[in-house]
Parts: C-alpha cells; sequence; structure tokens
C-alpha cells in the first residue's frame, strides 16, 4: 500500500472512531445504554480489523510489535463487555498512528520539498523562438531559457549578462546567489531575477538535481539500527505487558486490571519516538545542505571517532587559483594571461578552466581560438589573434620551444607552474596553487569538540605537498602518493580506533568511500561515482558543513534515546498502577495518550536544531547546539 492510501486509511479510522465514540456517548446520556454500547462496538471493528490485517502483513515479513498489544486490549475490552474502553482505546490508537504520521510527515518537510521542486518540463531556444520539451529531450549545449520563478532543470552555465538564483532548497543558504556570464548553475536553483538564458552543461538524469532526487528517495525508504532494535525491544515489552495483565488478573481475580494493563500499554513510546526523531534529523540535515542517505547513517554518524580526509577538492578548495605572473620579453603580465585564457578556452582541464576564470573575473575579453589541437593532460597548442600559441605544463611547453624546463625554477611546495609561449618562443609562466579551504583549522577544533578523535589526510599528491598544504592543522597522520587501493587499505586499518568517516570528492576516492562506516562526498562538483559511493553527500562546497550533519546527527539521536527512556517508563508506571486497580481502561487509555503526544512532541524538537556556523566553531563550547 502507497504512503497515500496508508495515510488516507488512518484518516478514515479516525474518523470512524471519532464519531463513533460521539454517538455512543450521546446514546448513553439519552438512557440507551445497549444501543450506546452497539455503537462503540461498531467504532472498534473497523480499527481492529485493519490492525489485525497489519499484524498479519508485519509478520509475514518477519516483523512483529506492539500493534499486537492494541489488538489484544481492544479484543480483551470486548469480551469484557467494557466497549467504551474498546472505544476510546481505538480512537486513542487510530489517533496515536495518525499523529505518528503527521509528525514524521513534517519531519520529511525539508526532504519532500526537494521532491516536490522537480521540473517536468523546460523552456529550449530553438530555430529563433521558444518550445516547451520534456526534460529528457534536453540534450548537453542547448539553450535554455530559465524564467522568473522557474527552477534551473539541468546543470548549465550563465549564458546572459546576470542571474540571481535561490539556492536554499539545495544548501541552506537563504540569501538569493548573484552569478554572471560563464558561471556554473545547479539544477534545482530557482531564479529569483530576471529570465536568463542557460547553457546545458550535462542531461537532466545526469544533474546535480536528478542525483539528489534519487538520493532522498533512498533516505526515505531506509530504516535505522536505533529503529530496528526499537522493534526488538517492543517484542520484549510485549511480553512485559502481557505478563503483567496476567499476573494482575491471576491474584486479584479482577480481568478488568488486566484490560487497564493492557490498555496503557497501546500505542508505545518506543516506535512512536525513533523514527519521528530519525527523519527529522534526515530532513533537518537536508535543510543546511547536508543530504545523508538514511536513517542508518544518521545514527552511526553520531558516533564517528575517526576521520580520514581527502585533499584535493576537499581539504583544498579543489580550483587552482593564479597565486602570480612572470612574463619574459616583449608580453605584459596581463597579455601573458590574455593568451593563455583564450586558448585555454578548448580545455576541460580543471587548471586550464582557473586560467579562463581569472581572466575572466578581471573582465578580459577572450577571443576564439583556431586550429587548435588539445595533447591530454600535457597541454594546447593553436592559434590565437594569428599568432601560434603554446600553453600548458612546463616540459610540454620546453619539449615544443627548445626553453629551459621551468624544473630549474624554486617553485613552493603545492604550485602548479603553467608555461606560455607564442610564436615558439617562450613567453611567461602563470604559478596556480590549490589553497587550503577557509576556516579549515576552526573546522578541524569543531571536529574534534564532537568527539573524532583522530584526524588523517589521506591524498595521491606528493609528501612534500601533503605537508606543505597541511602545515599547522594538528592532523594525526599524513599519509601521501596513496593509489585508491592503498586508501581503502587506510581505511580499514584505522578501523581499530572505532568507526571511520572517509570524505573524498572523486572518482579514485569511491572505493574508500563505500569501504568507510560512513563515506561523505563533496556532491557540488564531486564526481557522480564518489556521490554514488557516500552514506553522506554535501550539497554545497563548504567542508563546514560536516560538522553541522554531525551535530544535527548527534542531537537527534539523543532527543530519540531521551523520548523512549520517558516514555517507556512512564508507561511502566502507568501499568504499575493500572495492575493495583488505582486505573480504569478508560483512564489508561487517557494517560497512554497525553504521553504518546509527549513523547512525540519532544522528538520534533529535533526540526528545531541550528548547528554552529563555521564563524562562530572557534568560539562555541563543547558539543554547542542552540535551538531557535
Amino acid at each position: 500500500m502507497n504512503r497515500w492510501r496508508r495515510d488516507r486509511l488512518r484518516a478514515v479510522l479516525l474518523a470512524i472512531a471519532a464519531l463513533a465514540l460521539v454517538a455512543g456517548l450521546g446514546l448513553k446520556v439519552a438512557g440507551l445504554p445497549q444501543a450506546a454500547g452497539l455503537a462503540w462496538f461498531a467504532g472498534v471493528m473497523p480499527v481492529l480489523a485493519a490492525l489485525v490485517v497489519e499484524i498479519a502483513r508485519s509478520l509475514s515479513k518477519g516483523e512483529g510489535g506492539l500493534d499486537i498489544v492494541a489488538a489484544l486490549s481492544m479484543s480483551a475490552a470486548l469480551m469484557v463487555g467494557e466497549t467504551l474502553a474498546a472505544a476510546v482505546v481505538a480512537l486513542m490508537y487510530s489517533g496515536g498512528t495518525f499523529l505518528e504520521n503527521f509528525a514524521e510527515g513534517r519531519a520529511r518537510r525539508e526532504m519532500s520539498d526537494l521532491l516536490s521542486r522537480v521540473p517536468r518540463t523546460a523552456t529550449r531556444q530553438s530555430n529563433g523562438g521558444l518550445e516547451e520539451v520534456p526534460l529528457d529531450d534536453i540534450a548537453r549545449g542547448d539553450l535554455l531559457l530559465i524564467r522568473q520563478g522557474d527552477v534551473a532543470p539541468v546543470d548549465g552555465t550563465v549564458e546572459s549578462e546576470r542571474a540571481i538564483l535561490d539556492q536554499s532548497a539545495l544548501t541552506g543558504e537563504s540569501l538569493p546567489v548573484r552569478m554572471s556570464r560563464g558561471q556554473d548553475v545547479m539544477s534545482g536553483s530557482t531564479n529569483t531575477g530576471d529570465a536568463f538564458a542557460l547553457r546545458a552543461s550535462r542531461r537532466a538524469a545526469d544533474s546535480t538535481y536528478a542525483g539528489i532526487v534519487r538520493l532522498v528517495e533512498t533516505a526515505q525508504a531506509s530504516k535505522a539500527p536505533m529503529a530496528r532494535l526499537a522493534d526488538r525491544y517492543s517484542l520484549v515489552f510485549l511480553v512485559i505487558t502481557v505478563a503483567l495483565a496476567l499476573a494482575a488478573w491471576w491474584f486479584t481475580g479482577d480481568v478488568i486490571r488486566a484490560v487497564a494493563v493492557l490498555v496503557i500499554a497501546t500505542p508505545c513510546p518506543l516506535v512512536l519516538a525513533v523514527p519521528v526523531a530519525l527523519v527529522a534529523g534526515l530532513s533537518r540535515a537536508a535543510h543546511f545542505g547536508v543530504l545523508i542517505k538514511g536513517a542508518k547513517p544518521l545514527e552511526a554518524l553520531a558516533r564517528i571517532q575517526t576521520l580520514i580526509l581527502d585533499k584535493t577538492g576537499t581539504l583544498t578548495d579543489g580550483r587552482p587559483q593564479i597565486v602570480s605572473i612572470e612574463a619574459h620579453g616583449e608580453l605584459s603580465e596581463n597579455e601573458v594571461l590574455y593568451y593563455a585564457a583564450a586558448l585555454d578556452q578548448v580545455s576541460k582541464h580543471p587548471i586550464a578552466q582557473a586560467v579562463v576564470a581569472a581572466a575572466r573575473a578581471r573582465g578580459v575579453a577572450l577571443p576564439i581560438p583556431k586550429h587548435v589541437i588539445e595533447t591530454p593532460g600535457e597541454g594546447v597548442a593553436g592559434t590565437v589573434d594569428g599568432r601560434k600559441v603554446m600553453v600548458g605544463g612546463a616540459r610540454f611547453v620546453a619539449l615544443h620551444t627548445g626553453a629551459a624546463d621551468v624544473d630549474s625554477m624554486v617553485i613552493e611546495a603545492g604550485s602548479v607552474v603553467v608555461s606560455l609561449a607564442v610564436d615558439e618562443k617562450l613567453v611567461g609562466h602563470l604559478v596556480m596553487a590549490d589553497a587550503l579551504r577557509a576556516g579549515t583549522a576552526e573546522l578541524l577544533v569543531g571536529l574534534r569538540r564532537c568527539g573524532v578523535g583522530r584526524i588523517v589526510l589521506a591524498t595521491g599528491d606528493r609528501r612534500a605537498v601533503a605537508e606543505a598544504v597541511t602545515e599547522g592543522l594538528g592532523l594525526d597522520a599524513v599519509r601521501s602518493e596513496l593509489t585508491p587501493d592503498q586508501k581503502v587499505l587506510l581505511v580499514l586499518s584505522e578501523r581499530k580506533n572505532g568507526p571511520v568517516m572517509m570524505v573524498g570528492d572523486g572518482v579514485n576516492d569511491a572505493p574508500a568511500l563505500a569501504a568507510a562506516d560512513i563515506g561523505v562526498a563533496m556532491g557540488a562538483r564531486g564526481a557522480a561515482a564518489s556521490a554514488e559511493a557516500a552514506d553522506v553527500v554535501l550539497l554545497v562546497d563548504h567542508l563546514d558543513r560536516l560538522l553541522q550533519g554531525i551535530e544535527v546527527a548527534q542531537h537527534a539521536r539523543r532527543i530519540a534515546l531521551e523520548s523512549v527512556v520517558a516514555g517507556i517508563g512512564l508507561s511502566m508506571l502507568g501499568m504499575m498502577v493500572a495492575a493495583f486497580g488505582y486505573l480504569t481502561p478508560v483512564q489508561g487509555a487517557l494517560l497512554q495518550e497525553l504521553i504518546d503526544v509527549a513523547v512525540i512532541v519532544n522528538a520534533l524538537r529535533t526540526l528545531r536544531i541550528v548547528p554552529a556556523q563555521a564563524g562562530q566553531i572557534a568560539e562555541a563550547p563543547v558539543n554547542s547546539v542552540r535551538m531557535r
């Protein structure tokens, strides 16, 4: 049965139980007790029948729980003539399940918002006109019109002068983002400004938002170990409940006491509080741009003790930036950048894209190069403004120009040199570096305060580069020049220190992400393989969201445990009072409903968690989380 039909059935059963109870009370007041009993009986039977079907379905799956207690309490009340008590139990049970469903719906709000915003069509510019096309018809390179209020259907780049986008559903950032020509747009972003042109860089099925939707659907179908543990404990609670009810009947001879004990155990906070709190945690994490693929990873995230970080694109920004420009001969520094960026427009290499981005940021108008030949991973040759231009690695340019190899230059560890030749003469170098992410040191301090005792860097780069980048961060270990299989071995070896989290963004990180207890992928620009292998995806390209996700997970788990302990304690106390004859079945049902409402409301506190912000990490106290 799908969710919509189940929700509708629960609403109908609640309405039947409520109407029957009210009608019976009216008949009772009117002096018609037999008719009142029939009305209450009629209201109980549909709820009881649906409950028996649900129990049979659960048992067929090898599951069981406190639905059996509810069925026993209603059946026992009817058998001993306590039709009013049975009617109250039916109303309380159907009301409890309806309340649980409402609470889960409230808890899933952020994740459901992501699913509800999926666009179905797009406006494509074709043959000088506009046409509305299904998303599957969009190809890479198509030019789309994104009108005000539209959701970007695919990943792409801005072709207009500017675009103003609301990315709050993806990243949790409340302020709109202003973008200029050439900047990347994530699918799922909402246009809050004027209409703009978007050049599709991916098909809809391969775009960011489609991947997010798939991850959300996976997360919603999951069940946490704590939830499964609650199922097992609920069976223990069932045995205790039945034993206490039979003991009360055996020692007092009063079957009403047994019925009261059964009633007060229906339904149970153990099976209500855990799923609500964990689902609320998933939703709250998604609000901050942390997509956790299910309740099981959420619970594991709360217990992480060892963190392994990839370097490029994770600990560092992953986008090389120009540190300095060295011009030789007739060209100026601006001209060196002009020729290098003009030719690099044809390359998808990250360094080439960084050179082009730097030129555009300075307002340089770039011509279209001609006669281009690219040597993958080495460099590009072609013609710019009628001059022969070559740009790429130092050895590549030196090989074709006869210039001295740049290895003789003193370059700081972690830097990359891009050489430029014009008309077969070396005319300059661009020194580039992949900078450490801002706030990384404060982030690592915050992670340690959340219980992460060991932090390790794992990278394929040279030792000198790794040590230069991480100097002063206080890492527990630096592992360099690692292959993908060596990263997996590192993850497995670190397990001796406790549950391990691996954070990465590249295809080479995917095996290690899958091997870790929790794999975290940088989903904003990371490879699809790493996002699929990971348990957690950071939707926004900010590593500080990792700390926020851990804080949400820890507090969701704590709130779930609080609700269970308090709820079970109150239920057990009520059952003991009922066993001694101080609570009638009707009073027991009302008391239990108050307990259920209390634990569900407490579980929903998870939705109010506001993690410490990146700029506040250094000053925040241990486990600092405030409630909004």
